[in-house]
């Protein structure tokens, strides 16, 4: 009997789908923030080539 004491608050836990929302919407997020991360990458890359090339134009003046 006390046995059965102790399950009780896992099987309420089993049945609970919040936590696994959460978990989901964190997961959403953090792909969203990677695919915005590989984007910046991929940008500043050119952005700091197109700097490169107008510095280097205003220094040969």
């Amino acid at each position: 009997m006390e046995k059965d004491r102790r399950r009780v608050p896992f099987r309420a836990l089993a049945g609970d789908c919040r936590g696994a929302t959460a978990v989901e919407y964190g997961l959403i997020l953090s792909l969203i923030f990677m695919a915005i991360m590989g984007a910046v990458a991929s940008l500043g890359s050119s952005v700091q080539g197109r700097w490169n090339n107008i510095a280097e134009r205003v220094t040969s003046i």
